[in-house]
């Protein structure tokens, strides 16, 4: 018998992903790019046995609901299909980030349950093949892969959907990410239901959708070109198209908050004055400013005058998926 141990970290995207071109097979509208950080993981541990009779999910220590247990269950159903086994599994599972609170947990929650489970099953699988893995739990997973700057590829079936790394020469060391928590509950929408009312509804959809391939490409250059405020500006320009589309939405929602719009405009007075930074959201009220990290300490010396101190974490670029293999008594 074999357990599976691996660490996934969050990672936040940069240019957006918003909406599925297939729901079953978790196979995105569009490319994303984001950045890998150190600041928030899970750490899942995954043991199959023939002493099982069902498999067991814990979080944070406490044994899930069969809800919950039900989705980690058909995920699973991926792997044992893979490895032609049928035995049931325990997870253990622990959060290092407020679970969906729109700081991005299933993205590192996923990549760290495909790494465990299909580690314990034997399952060699390569970087590209545990991204097209981790994407059938959750988009943003096939991203958690890799450290630093990824890319996730639509493509357009199961083989050809996954992320890939971006070389940057370093790039994301210069960088660091404040996050500003203005809400660690649970959200109303979730990030799969307001995905789909939006492709289904809003009548902004198609004019976000028309923009993302330039703001890929300005990325990728900004990127190569080491050039902070050019990502800067489209990483914000991406986050706000974005969550515009959730206003045309039928019934129209927003993951804004009116401490998420202060935080906003705070942004925009600290740039004013000279401070170089930029927002970005997830699907939560929660707001990440992007800042050279020669640059961090001022910012969070101005955010400190607003906010206290618990509400903000700093995070920086982070490593790829680690994941350990160890043989256990039957």
């Amino acid at each position: 018998m074999y357990k599976g141990h691996a660490r996934a970290y969050t990672n936040i995207a940069l240019i957006k992903y918003w909406g599925k071109a297939d729901q079953e097979l978790i196979l995105p509208m569009n490319n994303s790019l984001s950045l890998t950080l150190d600041a928030f993981y899970t750490e899942t541990s995954v043991t199959f046995s023939s002493e099982y009779t069902e498999d067991q999910f814990y979080l944070d220590q406490q044994l899930q609901d069969q809800k919950a247990t039900a989705k980690v269950s058909r995920f699973l159903d991926l792997i044992r299909n893979k490895a032609q086994s049928q035995l049931f599994a325990k997870v253990d599972s622990q959060n290092f980030v407020p679970t969906a609170a729109g700081l991005a947990s299933s993205a590192s929650g996923l990549a760290a349950l495909a790494g465990a489970a299909s580690a314990a099953l034997g399952l060699s699988l390569d970087e590209r093949e545990l991204s097209r893995l981790a994407r059938r739990g959750s988009g943003s997973a096939s991203r958690s892969v890799y450290g630093g700057f990824a890319e996730w590829q639509k493509g357009n079936s199961d083989e050809t959907s996954y992320a890939v790394p971006i070389a940057s020469d370093d790039f994301e060391a210069d960088l660091s990410m404040v996050f500003v928590v203005v809400n660690d509950h649970q959200k109303d929408v979730s990030s799969r239901d307001g995905m789909q009312r939006t492709v289904e509804t809003s009548a902004f959809y198609d004019g976000w959708l028309a923009t993302v391939p330039q703001d890929l490409e300005k990325a990728r250059a900004a990127i190569q070109g080491k050039d902070f405020q050019a990502l800067g500006e489209v990483t914000e320009a991406s986050a706000l198209k974005m969550h515009g589309t959730t206003l045309a939405a039928v019934p129209p929602f927003t993951y804004w908050s009116a401490e998420s719009m202060r935080v906003m405009n705070l942004v925009r007075q600290f740039r004013n004055e000279g401070l170089a930074c930029y927002f970005t959201m997830d699907a939560g009220p929660n707001v990440k400013i992007l800042v050279e990290r020669k640059n961090e300490a001022a910012l969070v010396a101005k955010l400190t005058e607003h906010f206290a101190a618990d509400q903000l974490i700093t995070a920086h670029a982070g490593p790829g998926i680690k994941i350990q293999t160890k043989e256990v008594e039957a």
